[in-house]
């Protein structure tokens, strides 16, 4: 291309230099989207005073426990969106509670579901309706998800469901349906405990699992109704999580767990101090997005 003017090749120059800002703009904003990680990764999603976990393995396989309450689906969605996800291998709905299934309906629509997992526990509201309405709408069967049912998740990866038990009654009360599950990936290991309790924590104990785990997401948002001493012990955690809200009105994590893991020296990870959570493993060690968190205790009620 010829230029008659020194006028004509300045603003030439200057095109190409705004084009090439422009163009570093898209792709640092895509590289999100684009990175390519061979590690396992782990995200514990902010959702408030809720739960939504995203696995992805190292082979791109996805994975997502529960979505938060009814208002926060289409943040889940944007999150998982951002990471380029178009299709959910394998989705679980620990328990009927709205805090956690509360935002399935919106990603049941929103993407491509593989298989799709709750617990046999029937609930009468119109959250837990819109799920089976959602899931019949895309023709999904849902799966049961009981004790000791494995689930083919990738290779070199273990996922195994350790509560509740199948034959089992456990009453009125959600949160002793929650599915648990534990992820083993070679060396590394991490436990999801949706809002199982003591009771649940027992069984668990009883059964023949090697409950050992790096990470732990922990039962009940923290509450004092999970995390026995015995069970902690079991785990023998590197790190814990917890997933709530900031100052939420059940005041967790509860002081008594937050004394637990302080006085047996396990780091604590809250997504109501720090937000999104990420760990990232390739099998052996395991890293974090951010530093642990604090065992402060703080009473909003």
């Amino acid at each position: 291309m010829n230029f008659k003017t020194k006028t004509q090749k300045k603003l030439f120059s200057k095109i190409i230099l705004i084009s090439i800002i422009i163009l570093s703009s898209i792709y640092f904003s895509a590289c999100d989207v684009l990175e390519k990680d061979t590690r396992l990764q782990v995200h514990f999603i902010d959702v408030g005073q809720g739960d939504s976990t995203l696995i992805i393995s190292p082979n791109g396989r996805t994975m997502l426990i529960d979505a938060g309450d009814n208002s926060k689906g289409s943040e889940v969605i944007s999150y998982l969106k951002r990471k380029g996800i178009s299709k959910i291998d394998i989705l679980i709905g620990t328990h009927p509670d709205a805090d956690h299934i509360g935002g399935l309906d919106d990603v049941i629509e929103a993407f491509d579901i593989g298989e799709f997992y709750l617990p046999k526990k029937n609930h009468t509201t119109k959250t837990y309706e819109s799920v089976l309405l959602a899931a019949k709408s895309k023709e999904l069967t849902i799966k049961e998800g009981y004790a000791d049912r494995e689930i083919n998740y990738d290779k070199n990866i273990k996922l195994k469901i350790l509560s509740p038990i199948k034959s089992k009654d456990y009453g009125s009360d959600n949160n002793l349906y929650s599915i648990v599950v534990k992820l083993d990936y070679n060396q590394a290991s991490f436990l999801f405990m949706g809002d199982a309790e003591y009771k649940n924590e027992y069984d668990i104990l009883a059964s023949s699992d090697n409950l050992k785990s790096d990470v732990v997401k922990l039962g009940h948002h923290g509450s004092h109704s999970s995390t026995s001493l015995e069970f902690l012990n079991a785990v023998a955690p590197s790190a814990a999580v917890v997933s709530c809200g900031y100052k939420n009105k059940y005041s967790h994590p509860h002081k008594e767990v937050l004394d637990l893991l302080e006085t047996t020296n396990i780091p604590l990870y809250r997504t109501d101090e720090q937000g999104d959570i990420i760990f990232r493993t390739d099998g052996k060690t395991i890293t974090a997005n951010t530093e642990p968190g604090s065992y402060t205790y703080r009473k909003y009620k």
